[in-house]
Order: C-alpha cells, then structure tokens, then sequence
C-alpha cells in the first residue's frame, strides 16, 4: 500500500506540473496573438478616427464672402412671360465658383441670388455641405425653362439634390422664395451679366 500511495502521489505531482506547463504554454500563445495582431498584422492599418465635428465649428472662423453684383435676373411666368420678381446675382461660371457658390453665406435677402452657368447641358446635384443659411434651388434648361425646384433645403446638408432632368443654370435664392412669389416648374428666367 505505501508503494501505491508513492505511485499516487507520484502520479499527482506530475500531472500538476504538466497543468501548469499546459497554463504557461495558452498564456504565451495569447500573448503571441495579442502582440500580433496589434503591431504586425499587415492586412490591416490602423486609423486614428476624427472625432465628428460640428459643421458650425468647423466655419466658424471662416470669414462671409461679400455679395458682388454682376448681373439681374427676373423670373418670368410659363406661356405668358409676365414678370415675377427681379433679383441682381452673383455668378458662378468657372469650377471654383461654383464649388464655393453660397458657402460660409449667412444670410441673403429676396433681392438677391447666385446664378450657376455650366458649360453643357446635363443632370447637375447640389449639396448644401458648409451652406449656413436654407435655399431654394432652381434648375434650370438651356431654353431657361425651370425643370426642377428643391424649397427650403436643410443647411449643412451632404445629401444629394439631383436636377432629375438635364440643366444648363443653376439658381440659388434664400429659403422660400419660390413660395413667396409664386415661382414654379415651367417658369422660365431672363439674365443679362453687368459689363
């Protein structure tokens, strides 16, 4: 019996130190992974992430670009051409001055407007990303037919707003006018540029 109990007890030692071998060894296999997959994984870089910030913040040191007179529209009623409403505006016929269009703007009253001028006629989008105050935006045909209006958009908006059938123009007025003075698809517009 003393024997056997050796045996046992025997049996008993080694089999802990096999344990705590077996408990070393997943511990250094988790390390080895943690490790790995931290600083050596090559199929994927690491990001800092921006934090997300206000789009106000972002402008907020952006200084508001004067209005320039360089032209007047007048906006004219489908079929019979009678007089809408008159605006001046300010142009935007080159790639930076439309990209720029009414940004970092704060405000624009009913007498004023910006009139995009592309150089073909095609399906044109609009956002209103860094945009502070709401719009309408009118697209307009090269027969100066209005095709499309989007009334009251929400300033800093990314999301698209698509002319849905091919533009020429482009105007942009402050939110609601198109309400206030009646102003509707099928409409046309007139503008001549100041020299």
């Amino acid at each position: 019996m003393n024997r056997e109990n050796r045996n046992v007890k025997k049996e008993s030692l080694d089999s802990v130190k096999y344990t705590k071998y077996i408990f070393i060894a997943v511990l250094i296999l988790i390390a080895g992974y943690v490790i790995y997959s931290n600083f050596f994984d090559g199929d994927e870089v690491k990001v800092n992430k921006p934090a997300l910030i206000d789009p106000r913040e972002r402008i907020k040191n952006v200084k508001e670009p004067p209005f320039k007179k360089e032209g007047e529209l007048k906006f004219l009623k489908g079929g019979t051409k009678a007089d809408i409403k008159h605006i001046d505006i300010e142009l935007a016929e080159n790639d930076d001055e439309r990209t720029q269009g009414l940004m970092y703007r704060k405000s624009m009253d009913d007498s004023k407007g910006m009139l995009f001028i592309f150089q073909r006629e095609e399906p044109q989008s609009f956002w209103m990303k860094n945009t502070i105050m709401s719009l309408d935006i009118i697209y307009v045909d090269s027969k100066k037919e209005i095709v499309k209006i989007y009334k009251n958009t929400t300033p800093f908006s990314e999301n698209s707003l698509p002319s849905g059938k091919p533009a020429t123009f482009v105007v942009e007025v402050s939110a609601g006018f198109t309400d206030r003075y009646g102003i509707k698809e099928g409409d046309i517009i007139e503008f001549n540029k100041l020299q």
